[in-house]
């Protein structure tokens, strides 16, 4: 199979890593996109890396992104060698921090079974957390440390993945993908605008627009649409170098004083505005988290659509028939999961033995509605 014939139909971060893994190991890939690359859910994260901090506790979706996580040195190494351009990657750490007794031993109770895993983290005092980051609100109690949680900058990422994959040969096309196609019970191809392009395996990495691809076979509702609404503020200097996060949302800083803040989780379907509430939320949230943030100008305000499941995991793997291949639903871990997600789907579709288990990740795991 080094030498199928390979459709991918989306042409953001995942698309385009596996299109990139694919090529490199011989397949001819065509990457299928309606508008520019990466537009959408990709360039509108906040691009952080952050396995330990979003865990809801042990298990086969952890241990998915840990190994993702620790990819990301050299997949920033590689993506910069093939294209010039420095994803910054910084492994910034990331501190969840708490605001009464109740979240610090929320805290506590993540560190330590995080800590009986062998994972880094640590539970910091308020004079601990204002010794390391003295500009943050005077009213936090406590705080999760996670130095192994990291950022990039998605947007880059995003730019770097799309000319990575051109690099090494693939074809890119833009146009709307009706459907598949399907013959004897097994997908041959897709059909772009009314003209069939056939292969000998098709992946839909359409993220939030995966089940709306005809024949697929995945219900819209089990991956739909979750808006997230992002803020971008501007500072002189970097007012802080951690990632910072509370049960509300989370702010970023770049190396360059950027403040990146966020985020809204809303059902409104396909909608991406940016609406007064939900910006009034993330500069409360921000402004709660690092009190000198408001002084800090504006510059930029945007909605993106997250590939939502009810359980929070992401569909990997074979689809419901032969040929077909799926890598959606990555919600808010879609950055973070590129890497792994890239390197598994590629050994799925040549037929290979995948390094992780895919079987939790199964799209049939949703009962039937």
């Amino acid at each position: 199979m080094r030498d199928a014939n390979v459709i991918i139909v989306g042409g953001g971060v995942m698309g385009c890593g596996i299109a990139l893994r694919l090529r490199q190991a011989g397949a001819r890939v065509t990457v299928l996109e309606r508008s520019i690359p990466g537009a959408e859910a990709s360039s509108a994260a906040g691009g952080i890396l952050a396995p330990q901090m979003e865990s809801e506790g042990p298990g086969p979706f952890l241990e998915l992104c840990l190994r993702s996580r620790a990819l990301y040195p050299d997949f920033a190494a590689e993506l910069h060698a093939l294209t010039g351009v420095n994803v910054d990657y910084l492994p910034s750490g990331l501190l969840h921090l708490a605001f009464d007794e109740a979240g610090a031993q929320r805290l506590k109770a993540t560190v330590d079974w995080q800590r009986a895993l062998d994972l880094r983290a640590e539970l910091l005092g308020p004079a601990e957390v204002h010794a390391l980051e003295p500009q943050l609100s005077p009213q936090v109690v406590a705080a999760a440390r996670f130095p192994d949680d990291h950022q990039v900058d998605n947007r880059l990422l995003t730019r770097a993945l799309t000319m990575a994959a051109a690099r090494v040969g693939a074809t890119f096309r833009t146009g709307y993908v009706r459907g598949v196609v399907e013959e004897h019970g097994r997908v041959v191809g897709v059909d772009l605008d009314g003209e069939t392009l056939r292969a000998d395996a098709v992946v839909i990495a359409a993220g939030s627009w995966s089940g709306l691809v005809q024949g697929v076979s995945v219900d819209p509702r089990v991956v739909r649409p979750a808006r997230g609404q992002m803020v971008q503020l501007q500072t002189r200097l970097p007012l802080f170098s951690h990632v910072l996060f509370s049960d509300k949302g989370y702010v970023i800083p770049r190396a360059d004083g950027r403040v990146i803040a966020g985020s809204t989780l809303e059902f409104a379907g396909f909608e991406k505005n940016v609406t007064a509430e939900g910006l009034h939320r993330i500069l409360a949230l921000a402004m709660e988290l690092c009190p000198a943030l408001a002084s800090a100008p504006v510059q930029e305000t945007w909605a993106g659509l997250r590939p939502y499941t009810e359980d929070h995991l992401p569909i990997l793997g074979a689809g419901p028939l032969p040929g077909l291949f799926l890598a959606t639903g990555h919600f808010r871990n879609g950055i973070l999961l590129a890497p792994i997600t890239a390197r598994l789907m590629a050994q799925a579709v040549l037929g290979e033995s995948t390094s992780v288990d895919l079987a939790p990740f199964r799209f049939d795991r949703f009962p039937r509605r």
